[in-house]
């Protein structure tokens, strides 16, 4: 039982770790490179063909993209199947955050897997790699938009009320005052991505 302990609280403290660091700051770099979409199909291929030709992309992206995102994603799963949500006996605010957490991470773990066989893996296997045409062509199907939109809303709400937790857990926002500063924070940490994805989002449609 000890054992189970020790190697609990180890696999949650990384799980917590890579919800930030690579994830979170992934996803950022995410938005902030498919918002080069607003200056049109040739400024935003040219930044696809700069990471594409970046030596070592595919170890790159399999050690600090789809490993971590593997990870995170498979045992948040885990603790969605084995916790226990009180929400509809005891109504906090903090129990309701807690069961949207779990929720947008589902969904966010779906939306990125399909994402990246949609956008990367599909194009290691048939050559034809993502470009402007090819992803306003996707959102063409209402059904692939309303996926997009909703797994960038999962994923920034997931990241916002992550690092609330993250900053919790590594002991880094101590007391009540500065939880509730923190709590402040990432709620606009949420509100700002899902801004700041949509926008990019927007500029393919």
């Amino acid at each position: 039982m000890a054992t189970h302990h020790y190697y609990s609280f180890y696999l949650r403290r990384f799980h917590s770790l890579t919800g930030v660091i690579p994830i979170g700051a992934f996803l950022v770099e995410h938005f902030f490179t498919n918002s080069f979409a607003m200056f049109g199909p040739e400024v935003y291929n040219s930044k696809v063909a700069f990471f594409m030709g970046l030596p070592y992309i595919l170890l790159i992206e399999i050690s600090l993209i789809w490993l971590p995102i593997l990870y995170h994603g498979a045992y948040g799963c885990y603790i969605v199947c084995t916790g226990q949500v009180n929400t509809f006996r005891y109504g906090y605010f903090r129990n309701w955050m807690y069961l949207m957490q779990r929720l947008t991470g589902v969904i966010a773990f779906a939306f990125i897997i399909y994402h990246v066989y949609a956008t990367r893996i599909s194009g290691l296997l048939t050559g034809q790699h993502a470009s402007f045409e090819s992803v306003g062509r996707s959102l063409d199907n209402p059904l692939i938009l309303a996926f997009y939109v909703l797994g960038i809303l999962s994923s920034s709400y997931h990241l916002g009320n992550g690092l609330f937790g993250f900053l919790i857990t590594w002991g880094i926002a101590i007391g009540d005052k500065a939880q509730r500063g923190v709590s402040i924070l990432c709620v606009l940490v949420s509100a700002g991505m899902a801004a700041f994805g949509l926008a990019a989002l927007s500029y393919f449609v």
